[in-house]
Parts: structure tokens; sequence; C-alpha cells
């Protein structure tokens, strides 16, 4: 079996400074409506890097804008705004629903190799991140991309392209609602409002169908879940698991989600970049009140005794079934998140092969394949395991989340990919599996909810130890001031022996 490196989640701060008003994008027609546009683009390099590159509109027929604003400064990475980091450059590409194409999957894979070190992250988000970006192949990198289709219909709108679906939507046999079809509609109106596109590239939305495999602990500025087929419930700055806010029908979802997001532009301060924050000064209750002056359908209270479907509480990694008699779903796990681009490059063909040429992205930082003919199910899951991925539920990787680390980047206390790796080897060993986030740095940019227990890196080679408990916040209760990874997994022994479930 081949093993492959591992590495980090970049860091996503959000800054508020704005491009010149005089940068903009030109484009000149070329034949098959294809684009080509010039334009000195910022990279967060030292120095702008002049970059030519193709735009093309692979979601519909229709014309681009006729002026491409340059992305807006940020410390978060794009698909068009590289940012550094200490192996090189960080390039992140969104994905709609997390799905990609066995041809777009191989298009990044070779952009990967020839353009930066070849190491992919598949994110908490369900996204993809290129790491190790080489200096001066910025721009053909870019171009690339877009070429493959994964890029945004207009550059202003790839950092509010910010939405999580279950990978299993529309095929999770628990599901009430195939969200798919409303997904696409949300995903329109976040890159065809130009207003909307002034959201902070941390703003994210949930729209959760009510299937099994879901993540249901990452918080979201606006959630919907299904209540039924029919029906959608709201909630703001948490997760599906809290209590809803309101009740709509499903046909109402979009001008609902319009109005919402155009109030929250008008009401937050420049200070107020998240829901979290606005709801802080304007309780929620009054601003319910002020949406529903904007909408000509009534909001109806919430679902009583609302209860979130059932979830996985782990990783996900095996044999699933499918809605759909015959078929099921194979999932497994990338080694803490990352993958190297030979094996996309090999999905993308096991996927032609098995899954009608269609990859899904996890938040587990996994990969779904679905429509599996149940014959062929072992054969696909053995494969992905020859190619190192965790396809295996008992891995003890599956548990463990780790940022980069002090390997690549600056923030980094320790190299927490590494002792990460270490770690799996003594759960491995002595029968522990508990679900644990290794982080560098307090900012814990690999995680984004907290995990049952926290190591936190204090030295280059020792953590603190943290439960997540409810009475305390952040990272929970300090249980161990200084350890080693050897004490961690001595103690994880003594305290969660085999079998013994962790929170």
């Amino acid at each position: 079996m081949r093993h492959w490196a591992t590495g980090k989640a970049a860091a996503d701060e959000d800054l508020s400074a704005r491009r010149p008003a005089d940068e903009r994008w030109s484009r000149v027609p070329t034949s098959g409506g294809v684009y080509r546009c010039h334009e000195t683009l910022s990279t967060g390099f030292a120095g702008p890097v002049a970059a030519s590159l193709l735009l093309v509109n692979p979601v519909r027929d229709c014309p681009l804008t006729a002026e491409l604003p340059t992305p807006r400064a940020s410390a978060c990475p794009g698909l068009l705004r590289i940012v550094p980091a200490l192996d090189g450059g960080i390039c992140r590409v969104k994905l709609p629903g997390g799905v990609l194409r066995s041809a777009q999957a191989r298009a990044i894979g070779e952009a990967a190799r020839r353009y930066a070190s070849g190491t992919l992250e598949l994110t908490n988000r369900s996204n993809l991140q290129i790491r190790g970006v080489l200096p001066g192949q910025e721009s053909a990198l870019i171009g690339a991309l877009l070429a493959a289709g994964v890029g945004p219909r207009v550059a202003a709108a790839d950092d509010v392209r910010n939405l999580l679906l279950s990978p299993a939507a529309g095929l999770d046999p628990q599901a009430r609602m195939d969200v798919r079809p409303l997904a696409g509609q949300l995903l329109d109106l976040l890159q065809d409002t130009p207003a909307l596109h002034a959201l902070s590239a941390k703003f994210a939305l949930q729209l959760d169908g009510g299937e099994a495999l879901a993540m249901r602990e990452h918080p979201h500025d606006l959630w919907l879940a299904a209540a039924d087929e029919r029906h959608l419930l709201l909630g703001l700055a948490g997760c599906p698991s809290d209590a809803p806010l309101a009740r709509i029908e499903a046909a109402q979802a979009v001008e609902l989600v319009r109005q919402l997001l155009l109030l929250f532009l008008e009401l937050a301060t420049p200070e107020q970049s998240r829901m979290r924050q606005l709801l802080a000064q304007l309780p929620a209750s009054e601003l319910l009140q002020r949406l529903q002056a904007r909408l000509d359908f009534p909001l109806q209270p919430p679902t009583a005794n609302w209860q979130t479907p059932a979830g996985v509480e782990r990783a996900p990694a095996g044999i699933y079934p499918q809605a759909r008699a015959g078929l099921c779903m194979v999932v497994a796990g990338a080694q803490l998140g990352r993958l190297h681009a030979e094996q996309l490059l090999a999905l993308a063909e096991l996927s032609e092969r098995h899954a009608g040429g269609e990859l899904r992205l996890t938040p587990w930082q996994g990969l779904l394949l679905g429509n599996v003919p149940q014959a062929e199910a072992a054969t696909l899951s053995n494969a992905l395991g020859e190619l190192g991925l965790l396809h295996e539920a008992g891995d003890p990787l599956l548990g463990l989340v780790a940022c980069t680390g002090s390997a690549a980047c600056a923030r980094g206390l320790a190299d927490s990919k590494h002792h990460a790796l270490h770690l799996a080897e003594l759960l491995r060993a002595n029968g522990a599996r508990p679900q644990a986030h290794l982080s560098a740095c307090p900012r814990s940019c690999a995680s984004a909810r907290v995990q049952p227990y926290t190591l936190l890196a204090s030295t280059p080679d020792h953590y603190q130890l943290y439960q997540r408990t409810p009475e305390v916040t952040g990272f929970g209760r300090l249980l161990v001031p200084s350890m080693t990874i050897d004490e961690a997994g001595a103690w994880f022994a003594r305290h969660l022996p085999a079998g013994l479930p962790d929170a």
C-alpha cells in the first residue's frame, strides 16, 4: 500500500481592504463563448503577477458581465486569490455541493502536478485546496482551473459560494427532501446578485435535507433544514441541531435567503461580518420582524419539538445503502485531509468505472462515490484502500484532525500533522479511538467545530489536552497542561479503552 504526505487547511482570516477602483478586468471575445481576460492579479505574494486567463461559463450559456472585478483583498485563499504559506501558495477551489466530475478532477490533478507541489487538501466545507503553488505559476494555475469549469461565473462571486450540503444529497434513503435543485438556485442567487458579493468570505450557508450522512455540528450563518418533503426550517448563527426560528415552504426559500442576506448587509456594521456578531446586538426576534416586512409570504412558527434527524457521530468510511435499489455509496477518508495529485487522477478513473464519473467531497475531509452497483462496492472500497485512503471505519486516523502545523505554517508551534500520524500509530496499537483535534496554534484552522478532545500545541514537542464540555467555552476543560504525543497516546489508552465512546 502506498501512503501519501499529509498537511493543513489554510488560515482564512478576513481583511476589509478592497482592490483599487482603477483596476479592472477587460475581456476579448474568442470563438466558442470563451473570453480571454487580461489583468494584473494580486496573488498574495510580494508584487503582482501578470495574468492572462481563460474565463469559461460552465454553468449556463450566457455572456459574462462586461467588467469582471478582481477578487477583494483577503487572507482567505480563493481560486483567483492565491495566498502564501511556508510551503508555497494556497489556491482554494469551491465546488458546488462538493461535487467534482471526473474530467474536472483530472484537470485539477494535472494542474497541481504541473504548477504546484502536487499536494491537495480536502476541507471541512467539502472544498479542495491546492498547496505548494510554485512562484511564477500562479496565473497558469488559475487559467487551467477556470478552463476546467471549477471557477465562479464572475470573479467577485468566488468568495461567497459557501453552501454546505450532505455529500449524500439526493442519494440517502433517510433524506426528507432532495435539496440539490434548491442548492443550485441558492448558488445562482449568490453568484448572480452583485450586492451579495459584499458578504464576508467566511459567511456560509447550510442546506440540510435530513440525510443520515450529514455534518450537523459545523456552525453556519444561516441554515435551512428539511422538516418534510415540502417545508424547511430556518436557523441563524448555528447548526441544524439548534432550535429553529421559523418554518417556510421550500418554494419560498430563495426569496427568503435573498431578503435575509440583503437585510443583513443593510444592518451589519463593518465589524459585524458574521451573523452571530449582528445577533449579539440585535435580537433574532427583531431581525425576523424586519425580515417579515420585506416578504410577501408569512414566516410560520417553527415545528414544535423539532428533533434533528439521526446522523453519523464519527467520520464515515465503508459501504452505505442508497435510496435506489441495487445501488450504494462508498465512502473513504483522506489521511488527515490530504491527497496527492496522483491519487486524485486515480480517483477520477475509479469514479468513471464504478460511479458514473462523479466524486463528492465530504465535510469529514473524505470522498463519497455514489450510484455504485452493489456487486462492485467491495471492489471499489478495496481499491480506495490500495490508493492509501481510509476505507475501514475502525481506522484511528478517521478520528483525528490536524492542521499543517510548523512544517508549512508560520503560526504553528508544533508539527501537528507529523504528530497526528504518530498518534494514530499509537492508537492503532492500543485500541483507543478518540475524536481529537491537533492544533498547532489557538486559531483552530483545521476544525470548524470543537472536537471531543483537543491537543493544543504549547511547545514544539508538548500539547495541552482539553475535553469538550457544555460548561466551558472554547476548547473545553483543560485536562492535562503539558504532555508529549507518546503521553497522549498512553492517556487515551487509559481513559478510552477499545470500545468506549469518547463523547
